[in-house]
């Protein structure tokens, strides 16, 4: 079952909504797209969800660590240096890493990772400065969670205003990209999964970055 936000996380999407610079401006663009995630368990089968454009485009994504899938990486591109806000809900125990294109993690939200946990909350309060490039999500367990649990997400990532909403859906790989066949407890958050297109493209434009992520995981709940 898909836990409530924890106490870093609401503050953070909460600062999404109050934000005079996350707002809509005018009639919002709303695009969605369903993808198979790469069977590669690297940065080279990232999935992308997209370019972040400042003032322009919010980009979100939303998916399941299915059992026994050990990482999930995303890809985006940001096309001018700024301030870029994360917003993030689901499961309990889904760590979260923004790594540069070297590969270098600039923000991880493992409270034990230090330096690199400070710039993580500076992300979820829209403090973080990156600069024009391409970035990298890096999506795992926590340390102490089995690999048999499954762990829905969805994630959230703005610069400024936003005319443009991009959603990602993105599904577990082909089975021929593994050459096993799903499990039943896979196919059952697969075909959640499904089901988030209809309830991605049933959203009302200009929403919060709360009422977004939040009607992400209806199907979860």
């Amino acid at each position: 079952m898909v836990s409530g936000l924890n106490a870093s996380i609401k503050n953070a999407v909460e600062a999404i909504r109050k934000s005079q610079s996350n707002q809509a401006v005018g009639d919002v663009q709303e695009f969605s797209k369903t993808v198979r995630k790469s069977a590669l368990t690297s940065t080279a089968g990232a999935t992308d969800i997209g370019v972040l454009a400042k003032n322009t485009t919010r980009l979100n994504v939303a998916s399941t660590l299915a059992a026994n899938d050990k990482v999930d990486f995303y890809k985006f591109k940001v096309t001018t240096k700024g301030e870029m806000t994360m917003g993030q809900v689901g499961d309990d125990g889904v760590r979260v890493q923004l790594m540069n294109r070297l590969g270098r993690v600039m923000a991880d939200s493992d409270p034990k990772s230090g330096d690199n946990y400070d710039s993580f909350k500076k992300l979820q309060a829209g403090n973080l400065t990156v600069d024009k490039g391409d970035y990298t999500l890096r999506i795992t367990r926590d340390k102490g969670q089995s690999d048999k649990d499954p762990k829905n997400y969805a994630l959230q990532v703005v610069m400024g205003n936003y005319s443009k909403d991009y959603d990602t859906v993105a599904q577990a790989p082909a089975k021929g990209d593994t050459g096993l066949a799903l499990t039943t407890g896979q196919q059952a958050t697969l075909d959640g999964l499904n089901s988030a297109i209809g309830s991605l493209n049933s959203i009302p434009t200009g929403q919060t970055g709360t009422q977004k992520l939040m009607g992400s995981f209806n199907l979860f709940v």
